[in-house]
């Protein structure tokens, strides 16, 4: 019997890690948060020293991560690399920015590729990323491409990671998500756009509870 794979993709910011969260919580099904994996090649390959344009050693990197994910007394996300708690690293903007410029790679993305997908598994799965629906599960049950407005994905992050005692700018924020939007969309491997048989949802002015139940809707429907 197929295991059920709901893929949400779209750009940073958009608000498709806390749905992703919240969907798979809801319908007990395992969670891929694809992007992570990425983030964590870039901190593992920055630890061993791993030049960013040495190809080999990144897919290495990328082929040998000792990863965990769990959860910390409340509830709340944690990360383990090798043992360590990485997941405040993970987060940081400047993580997320050496990721996007590790994802280009063909030879890291293959070394993941099989990674990922050994998180389909029974009773389902919700995975969050940005080439979820159009490469790694192209025959998901249920296809999303979660967007929202640059503006409003910005104050976003900006309020997250403010949240986090994090010093951040938000102009800064601003430039770093159209540079990366830029960078995702216009990459030769596996570019950041929507599976032809995506359902777009446009998150901006949206609360967390209405895209959650938006996408259980259409869960219900499969």
């Amino acid at each position: 019997m197929a295991v059920t794979v709901i893929a949400i993709d779209g750009p940073s910011g958009s608000g498709k890690g806390t749905i992703a969260r919240r969907v798979a919580g809801a319908l007990g099904f395992h969670l891929l948060d694809s992007g992570a994996l990425y983030r964590l090649t870039a901190i593992s390959a920055l630890k061993q020293n791993v030049a960013f344009d040495d190809v080999a050693g990144l897919a290495a990197v990328a082929r040998d991560l000792d990863v965990e994910f769990d959860s910390n007394d409340a509830g709340g996300e944690r990360i383990l690399l090798a043992g360590v708690d990485v997941t405040r690293d993970v987060r940081k903007e400047s993580t997320g920015a050496l990721a996007s410029k590790v994802a280009v790679i063909p030879e890291v993305r293959a070394a993941l590729i099989d990674r990922q997908r050994a998180f389909q598994r029974p009773p389902g799965l919700v995975a969050d990323g940005r080439d979820m629906g159009t490469q790694v599960f192209p025959s998901a049950a249920l296809k999303i491409f979660l967007t929202a407005s640059a503006e409003e994905r910005a104050r976003r992050r900006h309020k997250q990671l403010k949240d986090k005692g994090m010093d951040v700018s938000l102009a800064a924020l601003s430039r770093d998500i159209e540079v990366r939007d830029q960078r995702d969309s216009e990459r030769s491997v596996a570019p950041l756009k929507p599976a032809e048989d995506a359902r777009i949802l446009d998150s901006s002015g949206r609360s967390i509870e209405s895209v959650t139940q938006t996408v259980l809707d259409w869960v219900a429907e499969l």
